[in-house]
Formats: structure tokens, C-alpha cells, sequence
């Protein structure tokens, strides 16, 4: 196989460090960039401080199952590497399948894929440009990277906006993806919630999608909840005044924080959550075979589908 001498990706989520790791194994040069101020993507972990102590919140992705081969074989390293561990094989009953969590965080496993590999956070990607068989990225401080091939693995909408100035032509079926969005909570809790064991429910109510207790979870030294509204909560008070939102999120939980007090809380928004439709498969890569999309719109919005998404990328490039 022939890789590409130089190649840039634009995402530092899981696809993105995946396809970075996979191209750099092949003997590509490859610089990944970010907006944000560190790798991750949805596999974010916050810190809030408070009068309890310092709480760790998982505020994206909650978990992660194995179901391929493959991944399970990758899986299998992590937890060797002891980045990766069980957490519990089901919520109100054993399915039999393994829920696994990063152990310090779900940001800790990303941070163990970026090792070793060139990765500019803080750096938004601007525009996109062709130069004969070589590509142009600028960032929106001006400066520029070149390379031989692309891989955008961001949200389909910011994707179509770095090539709509270039000669690509993307599917409009692709174009059209849309996204469910999501509002939460991460609440500090002065005592235990009222969360059963194992500390996670998943769409327990006509509010929330999902309820996650970072403290039994092995997460958190202290009581922290994510409160993650469903997509139609979500969707119907997108508009709301964000301290209403906010109130009423709280408000809703009260099941689940029980006798406790809410010492601390922070409101998040979430635009691109999750895609509506997934492209039928795991990339989508354009005719000169240099510029390649990838990331939760095509092998499905879960770690499995990211990584999976990635890696097919990544070998797409690979001739």
C-alpha cells in the first residue's frame, strides 16, 4: 500500500484520531486541527469546582459496547493499557454486553489515542482550496497547511462549508443530513442521588435520554449528575431564555436527585448531537480519491461507529 506524504484532518474526535493514527502507521505526515481546546470531541469530560470538591462529569458520551471484531480486539488493548475499563453490563438488568467507560474520564481515552501524534487544538479550520493535485487548509488566523490529502471528520454541515468554494460535488442526500440536538445539565449534588445502581438511566422519563450518576460510575470523588433532554425536549425549548431552560431541566430531575441539594449546575447546548440519517457507508471519499469524509454520520453517532468511520477513512487513502 501507498499512503499519501502528507495529510491533513480536521476533527480530533474519535475519527479523526483513529484515521491520524491508522495514515501515521502507513508513513503519512499527518497534522490534525481542532476548534477546541483539546482532543476529544463528544468523548468530553468537564471539571466543575464547588464547596463539595472537585466533580468529573462524563458530558458526552456516556459509554461504549464492542460489537465487531475488530473493535472489540482494540478494546481488548485499552483495557491491557488500562485506559479502558467495565463498568456494568446493563441498566435494570444484565443484557450480557459490557458497557465500557475511559477510567479517568471519557476525554482520557482520546488523550491516549492523540499520543505521539501532531495535533493543533484552538485552530479553526476557515477554507479548503484544491492547488492542481495538492490541497490548501486555512485556518481563520490566516495561516495555512498543505497536503497531498484531507479527511474531515466534523459535524456534515461545517464539512459541506470547507468544500462548497472547491470543485467537490457532495451527494445531496449527504448535504441534507440533519441533526438532533441536545440540552443537559451537569448538577453537583451535596449527598448520593437517587440514581440506582449501576448509576445510569437511559431514556426514564418523557424529558431525558439520559441520567448518569459520574460518582457510582467511578468517574467523579464527589455526587455529579449529566442530564442529557431528549431530542424533543430538546428541539422544543431550543429558543428558551438559557437560564429558563436551565431551571426546568433541574426541575425535571428532581426524581433523581432525591433529597439531595444541587450545590452547582451548568447548562449546555449541543447542535450537531446526533444525525437524523446515516450515510449507508462508513466514509465518503471524492473522485480524485484525496478528499475523505468520515466521523458519526456514517458508521452511526456511537465510539464503535466513530472509530469505525476512521479507520475506513484512513484506508480509503491507502492505494
Amino acid at each position: 500500500m501507498t499512503a499519501p506524504s502528507r495529510v491533513i484532518v480536521v476533527g480530533a474526535g474519535l475519527a479523526g484520531l483513529m484515521a491520524a493514527r491508522e495514515l501515521t502507521a502507513a508513513g503519512s505526515q499527518v497534522t490534525i486541527i481542532d476548534k477546541g481546546r483539546g482532543v476529544g470531541g463528544r468523548m468530553a469530560t468537564r471539571r466543575v469546582e464547588s464547596s463539595a470538591g472537585t466533580a468529573i462529569f462524563d458530558h458526552g458520551a456516556q459509554f461504549f459496547t464492542a460489537r465487531s471484531d475488530e473493535f472489540r480486539r482494540l478494546v481488548d488493548q485499552w483495557i491491557t493499557d488500562d485506559v479502558v475499563v467495565e463498568w456494568c453490563r446493563g441498566f435494570g438488568g444484565d443484557d450480557g454486553h459490557p458497557r465500557y467507560v475511559a477510567r479517568y474520564g471519557m476525554t482520557s481515552l482520546a488523550k491516549y489515542l492523540a499520543t505521539g501524534l501532531d495535533v493543533r487544538t484552538s485552530s479553526l479550520a476557515f477554507g479548503l482550496a484544491r492547488h492542481d493535485s495538492t490541497w490548501r487548509l486555512t485556518l481563520d488566523d490566516a495561516s495555512t497547511f498543505d497536503a497531498d490529502a484531507v479527511v474531515l471528520t466534523c459535524p456534515i454541515p461545517q464539512s459541506y462549508s470547507l468544500v462548497a468554494n472547491t470543485d467537490v460535488e457532495l451527494p445531496s442526500e449527504l448535504i441534507m443530513t440533519d441533526y438532533e440536538r441536545t440540552l443537559g445539565v451537569l448538577a453537583v449534588l451535596d449527598r448520593p442521588s437517587r440514581v440506582p445502581p449501576p448509576g445510569g438511566l437511559q431514556n426514564p422519563d418523557d424529558v431525558f435520554s439520559w441520567v448518569g450518576d459520574n460518582f457510582q460510575k467511578g468517574v467523579s470523588p464527589v455526587s455529579a449528575l449529566t442530564l442529557h433532554a431528549n431530542p424533543t425536549w430538546s428541539l422544543e425549548n431550543w429558543d428558551t431564555a438559557h437560564d429558563d431552560a436551565h431551571a426546568a431541566l433541574l426541575a425535571a430531575a428532581r426524581d433523581y436527585i432525591g433529597d439531595a441539594e444541587v450545590i452547582e449546575s451548568q447548562f449546555k447546548r449541543w447542535r450537531f448531537a446526533t444525525p437524523m440519517r446515516l450515510w449507508p457507508d462508513p466514509h465518503w471519499i471524492d473522485a480524485s480519491g484525496s478528499l475523505v469524509l468520515a466521523g458519526d454520520a456514517f458508521a452511526g453517532p456511537k465510539v464503535e461507529g466513530a472509530v469505525t468511520s476512521g479507520l475506513s477513512a484512513a484506508r480509503s487513502l491507502l492505494v
